[in-house]
C-alpha cells in the first residue's frame, strides 16, 4: 500500500500538447501584395495610354460595287472605343452589312489604326426580277438596280436558290459542248421545270427523271433540231420515248420518237 502511494506521488505530470498556427511570412507576403498591386497600377495606366481612339481606317480590296466611303461609314458606327478595347467582330459585321460586301477582315494596325480587307461579292446570275445570286448560288442582293444584261436568269420558290442555281452550274457547259447558250433555268412551284435557250427556245423538262430528259435532249432532240433553232417556239422533253416540238410558224410538228398523247409530268 505504501508503495503505490509513494508510486503516485512520484509520477510525472506531462503537459498536454497545444495547438499552435504555423507562423505566417506576413512580410513576405505583404511585399508581394504590394508588387501585384503596383503591377496592376503599372498595367492599368500603359493599357489606358494606349487605348487612345482610333484615328485611321486602311481599306485593301478592288472597290467596284462598294465605295470606301461606305465601309468607313460603317467602322465609324463601330469605333467609338479605343485602339485596344474596340470590338473587331462587331466591326466586321457592321462593314459585313453593307450590300454588295462578301467577306471582311478587320486587324489593328499599331499605333492606331484600322486594317480593313474588303473583298465584294461576284455575281453569278439573276434571280426572279431583282435579286443577284453570288458564285456561290447564294441570294445576296434582293432589290438590286442594276443587272448586268449578259447574266442568266434563274426563278424559282423562296428558298430554292442553291438547288436551281445547282442544276444550271451543271447543265451549262454541257449545253455549251454542243453549241447551246443557256439563257436562264425556271423552277415552278409544282417542281417543274424549264429551261430556255438564248435562240428563245424553251425546254421543258418537268418533275421526274429531270436528268434522264435532259441528257435526251441533248443526244437526240438537240440535234434534231440544231438547224431550224430560230424556227421553235418550245420543245417538250416530258414523254417516256421521244419529244414534241413547239414551231413558231404554220411548219407541223416534229417528234423524236414514238410521242404519246399526253406528256407525263
Amino acid at each position: 500500500m505504501f508503495s503505490r502511494w509513494f508510486s503516485k506521488r512520484n509520477r510525472v505530470k506531462v503537459p498536454e500538447p497545444r495547438l499552435r498556427l504555423p507562423e505566417l511570412p506576413w512580410r513576405r507576403m505583404g511585399g508581394i501584395l504590394v508588387a501585384v498591386l503596383a503591377t496592376c497600377a503599372c498595367a492599368l495606366v500603359l493599357v489606358h495610354t494606349l487605348d487612345q481612339p482610333v484615328k485611321h481606317v486602311q481599306l485593301e480590296g478592288k472597290f467596284l460595287r462598294v465605295s470606301p466611303v461606305q465601309i468607313e461609314q460603317a467602322v465609324a458606327t463601330m469605333a467609338a472605343g479605343g485602339f485596344l478595347s474596340l470590338n473587331l467582330e462587331d466591326v466586321r459585321r457592321a462593314v459585313a452589312s453593307v450590300p454588295w460586301v462578301d467577306k471582311v477582315r478587320v486587324e489593328r494596325s499599331w499605333p492606331n489604326s484600322l486594317r480593313v480587307r474588303v473583298i465584294e461579292h461576284i455575281p453569278a446570275a439573276r434571280w426572279g426580277d431583282d435579286g443577284l445570286l453570288n458564285t456561290r448560288g447564294e441570294l445576296f442582293l434582293t432589290d438590286a438596280r442594276h443587272i448586268p444584261a449578259e447574266l442568266p436568269r434563274l426563278d424559282g420558290p423562296p428558298g430554292t436558290q442553291s438547288k436551281v442555281a445547282k442544276l444550271y452550274l451543271s447543265t451549262y457547259p454541257r449545253l455549251l459542248a454542243v453549241g447551246l447558250s443557256l439563257a436562264s433555268v425556271k423552277l415552278d412551284l409544282r417542281g417543274a421545270w424549264e429551261l430556255s435557250l438564248a435562240h428563245g427556245v424553251q425546254v421543258r423538262l418537268g418533275r421526274q427523271d429531270v436528268e434522264g430528259r435532259l441528257e435526251r435532249f441533248i443526244r437526240v432532240a438537240s440535234p434534231a433540231v440544231s438547224t431550224r433553232l430560230n424556227e421553235v417556239s418550245y420543245i417538250d422533253m416530258r414523254y417516256s420515248n421521244g419529244f414534241s416540238v413547239g414551231w413558231t410558224a404554220r411548219t407541223g410538228n416534229q417528234s423524236g420518237g414514238t410521242r404519246e398523247p399526253v406528256p407525263n409530268a
